[in-house]
């Protein structure tokens, strides 16, 4: 079976080069940012404005390759890509969180940005706290990593093409 998606907008961001970016929106580099919608999506933005927080998915364009293992940013040891956010993955679906500041038209100025300017927008969908809370959360190997992300920026890991 083969799954092909069709972009419904593109997110402009100050983020040029994988390696200024921070590697979650939760960072203290993460910048403001503006998700453009197409036009023909543009009546899908009807009664977003009600919410705080969208989840955007979107598409790794600059990702060329897929590895089952890898080396994340937190960590110094290979894990299995199920286990991290690592970008590397399978299908090249990223996932952010992040705070509508406003909604003008088809923009949508966002905060809390950790995506590479120009990405492909997959959907939007919007966070709901009675939808997603959970408790007795376990965060497995990143239980070491805590209080190390806000400094922590992307670098080359992820960016090289497999031959």
């Amino acid at each position: 079976m083969e799954v092909i998606y069709k972009p419904i907008g593109v997110i402009h961001s100050p983020f040029h080069s994988l390696e200024e970016m921070p590697i979650q929106p939760t960072s203290d580099a993460s910048k403001p940012g503006i998700v453009e919608i197409y036009p023909e999506y543009f009546d899908g933005l009807k009664d977003l404005e009600g919410f705080s927080h969208i989840y955007l998915l979107y598409h790794f364009h600059k990702i060329h390759q897929s590895r089952l293992l890898v080396t994340p940013f937190l960590d110094k040891e290979p894990r299995g890509i199920f286990s991290t956010r690592a970008p590397s993955r399978p299908n090249s679906i990223g996932l952010s969180l992040v705070r509508i500041v406003r909604i003008e038209n088809n923009l949508i100025h966002v905060a809390q940005v950790d995506i590479l300017d120009e990405t492909p927008l997959l959907d939007i969908k919007p966070y709901v706290p009675d939808f997603e809370s959970v408790h007795n959360v376990r965060v497995g190997w990143l239980e070491q990593a805590k209080g190390q992300i806000s400094t922590k920026k992307s670098d080359g890991r992820f960016n090289q093409v497999l031959s």
